[in-house]
């Protein structure tokens, strides 16, 4: 993939237009303190949005974060890997997807940020190891579990130490769940590619 090709396709192949998000499937439940004003969530974006502007970070996708999403499904074993953006859409601008005749689904660029595990961690400003997303039902009511079979997350954030604005994620996903005693190693790849994604970024930043 090329350093400026940018894809902006549905989230996941297959015969469903649309689909439900957690709040339509009745299973979300918001942790302690998740609710915020609309001022103070209006301000968080805004915020963000100029600071991976500052930043000069690209916002489609792009061979150096493809290879740090690649590094890190690999070191892991799970078929995807993601380094995503929180933009108006989460925006995937380094993926790792399995082989295109793997028979597994193929994910594309971006996905609602209603979906998925990444806004939890966004939210929570901290790593998210999922290592059976059945073992919560809070985390198993979610679409990509129906349109991927997903059923191991590991997810951090990538937070801009100065500032302590998060600005995405990176994250592993696979079908498989893991096992409880692998948790830390996993969790332990996505936070530590955390690091380096935000290491690259701050270094690349053009001067204030």
């Amino acid at each position: 993939m090329t350093q400026n090709s940018h894809i902006h396709v549905p989230p996941f192949t297959g015969p469903n237009a649309r689909l439900p998000t957690r709040s339509e499937r009745g299973l979300i439940v918001p942790p302690p303190g998740a609710i915020r004003t609309g001022s103070e969530v209006q301000a968080e974006e805004e915020a963000r949005q100029a600071l991976i502007r500052r930043l000069g970070i690209p916002t489609h996708a792009h061979a150096f974060y493809d290879h740090f999403a690649s590094q890190m499904a690999e070191a892991s074993g799970f078929l995807y890997g993601m380094v995503n953006l929180f933009l108006e859409e989460q925006t995937f601008i380094g993926l790792h997807n399995p082989a295109e005749d793997s028979g597994h689904p193929i994910i594309g660029r971006t996905m609602s940020r209603r979906d998925g595990w990444c806004p939890d961690v966004v939210r929570r400003k901290k790593a998210l190891p999922l290592h059976d997303v059945r073992a919560s039902p809070r985390f198993y009511g979610n679409p990509v579990v129906d349109a991927v079979g997903i059923h191991a997350y590991f997810g951090a954030p990538l937070i801009h130490e100065e500032t302590g604005i998060v600005l995405g994620t990176v994250c592993i996903i696979d079908p498989e769940p893991r096992l409880l005693t692998d948790a830390r190693r996993h969790r332990d790849i996505v936070k530590g590619t955390g690091n380096a994604v935000m290491k690259e970024i701050t270094a690349a930043a053009p001067p204030s």
